[in-house]
């Protein structure tokens, strides 16, 4: 159900192919709604991989699926320290090949398996690599049409890359695009995980993430002290001790500020759509935006439940009716293509700068 103290949008007519999100009665509460894909909904998808060289000399990896002939490619964005196999990737992966779309999963740096080169990694604000491989697709794919889909953290950043661009994103060629649970503000978010049962999900990703660069960092210098890494235990902590100076910022507010998609939604001048909960544990209320910070072209479904990439429903939890997997490629399939896509080096930036 969607929730009646917040608009759904913000100067979009409605779609018609829009179905209100309706929970499973076995599933109560955002938890629940969280937990259940990552434990339970399993499907295996068989890729071909792609090592897309960086001009800085890092690398991305991009997971292929679907129809090689198709002119419809999609591109998908995973969350926080996710991949391909991500609970909510391969599902909305088979669902969109079926309906005749092509698919490439873009690995943030280091979420493939090796490590990236670099001593810099990923964040929520990290819009360049996005640039390079929308680029990268027009030149060597050149679909009829381009959208992209973004989870969690790929929400943030996709949202950053189109409000940032503007009306300049028809260049890029992304003709629609759709995000799903997004920490708006992420300083919010941060706040939120560091209270209640959200403290289990932030006690698993910042160990999940500390683990990470003491692997990474295992047989190069660090620009932190590896030994105080295990002191770092809430996100802000770990954003402001690693995030922060690996990638430039001056302490985790300074990255929080400038990263939150939240302040760039006004200018998003693409069709595209945003599908959250309000008991989202990973956000919460306080951290959505106002009809006001929303652009003509901006859809926001919000439903009053469906805790962070879930969206659960049916009536048999035998039966379980994973919505995303069915509102997303009918969101996409009304998009329709740009007239004209012109691609310029121009307008690939990197943040921050």
């Amino acid at each position: 159900m969607t929730d009646p103290q917040h608009p759904t949008a913000a100067g979009q007519a409605p779609d018609s192919d829009a179905e209100a999100f309706c929970p499973a009665w076995w599933l109560p509460g955002p938890h629940l709604q969280t937990l259940w894909p990552f434990f339970f909904h399993r499907v295996s998808v068989a890729v071909d991989w792609q090592r897309l060289e960086l001009p800085d000399g890092d690398f991305l990896d991009l997971a292929w699926h679907g129809p090689a002939d198709s002119q419809r490619l999609c591109l998908l964005l995973h969350g926080l320290e996710g991949c391909y196999r991500s609970h909510y990737l391969p599902g909305l992966m088979q669902r969109l090949a079926a309906a005749g779309w092509r698919v490439v999963v873009m690995h943030f740096r280091g979420c493939s398996g090796p490590a990236n080169r670099l001593t810099r990694s990923y964040h929520s604000g990290e819009t360049g690599d996005l640039a390079q491989v929308i680029n990268h697709l027009h030149e060597h794919e050149q679909p009829g049409i381009l959208t992209a889909v973004g989870f969690s953290l790929g929400g943030n950043v996709l949202l950053k890359y189109l409000g940032e661009r503007g009306a300049a994103n028809r260049a890029s060629g992304l003709a629609g695009a759709c995000a799903v649970s997004v920490p708006f503000d992420l300083a919010v978010g941060a706040a939120r995980l560091n209270r209640g049962l959200s403290r289990l999900y932030q006690w698993w990703l910042v160990a999940t993430l500390r683990r990470k660069m003491r692997q990474k960092f295992a047989h190069r210098a660090a620009p932190f002290d590896l030994g105080q890494l295990h002191r770092q235990r809430s996100f802000r902590a770990f954003d402001g001790y690693v995030t922060a100076p690996l990638h430039g910022f001056r302490d985790a507010d300074d990255y929080y500020r400038r990263s939150s998609s939240k302040a760039f939604l006004h200018n998003i001048q693409t069709p595209t759509l945003l599908l959250q909960a309000a008991d989202d544990p990973f956000l919460g209320r306080d951290g959505l935006p106002a009809a006001g910070e929303l652009s003509a072209q901006v859809r926001f479904e919000l439903s009053s439940h469906g805790g962070h990439v879930g969206f659960i429903g049916g009536r048999l939890p035998w039966r379980p009716d994973y919505w995303l997997e069915r509102r997303i490629p009918r969101f996409l399939a009304t998009v329709q293509p740009p007239a004209t896509v012109a691609v310029t080096a121009g307008s690939m930036s990197h943040e921050p700068v």
